[in-house]
Parts: C-alpha cells; structure tokens; sequence
C-alpha cells in the first residue's frame, strides 16, 4: 500500500505561481513513477505531469509545458507540482498518483491516488 496526501493548493491570481506536494508513505516509493492529474468540472480528468525513477524520464502534457514543473525527492518521499504562469483554465482539483510503470501512468492508470487538493487561478 501507499499513501498519497497532497497539500500546497489556493487561490491565485493569473499569473502568479504555486507548488504542491506530495507526501508518500508505505511501500517503496523509489519504485514507482509519480504523477500528477487534474480534474476541473464539466471535464474529464486530465494529466498533468509524470516523472519516473530519473530526471530524465519526465513527460509534461502540452497545456502546461514550459509553466509547469515536476520533481521528486525520494530521500523525503516527496514529489511536487511547481506551476508558474497560472491561468484560470488551470483551476481544478489537483491529484497525486503512483504507479509503478510511468507508460501507464502517462496514460491515467494508476494504482494509488491521493484525495485532491484545489487550484484555483483568477483572472
């Protein structure tokens, strides 16, 4: 089992800038991919970003490269979301996952999932 709790979401104006984090407890954390998905009203559940074992294995979607970005710190079982350039489309309910291949995360199948924490950008 692992646990997911998300933290670090409010409101912010366009523009501005927020991190969350992910704090994971339970089995290994090392070995699995971390990912970070949002869901906003009316729309289906969108993913975010996804990072593997290695910087290198870090996946972005397209609406927030560049503004967007996601780390790990596997000594403290922590990931993040830092999120830069905030804009109202980017208001959701941000959610943490782990799963153990990152193809499948990429892909909105995760094995765990955290409960949420809300974004909310004002124009």
């Amino acid at each position: 089992q692992v646990q997911l709790v998300e933290s670090g979401g409010g409101s912010v104006q366009a523009g501005g800038s927020l991190r969350l984090s992910c704090a994971a407890s339970g089995r290994t954390f090392n070995s699995y991919a971390m990912g970070w998905f949002r869901h906003s009203p009316g729309k289906e559940r969108e993913f975010v970003a996804a990072r593997g074992w290695t910087a290198g294995s870090t996946i972005y979607a397209d609406s927030v490269k560049g503004r967007f970005t996601i780390s790990r710190d596997n000594a403290k079982n922590m990931v993040y979301l830092q999120m830069s350039s905030l804009k109202p489309e980017d208001t959701a309910v941000y959610y943490c996952a782990a799963e153990n291949r990152l193809v499948s995360i990429i892909r909105g199948v995760a094995e765990y999932w955290g409960q949420g924490t809300q974004v909310t950008v004002s124009s």
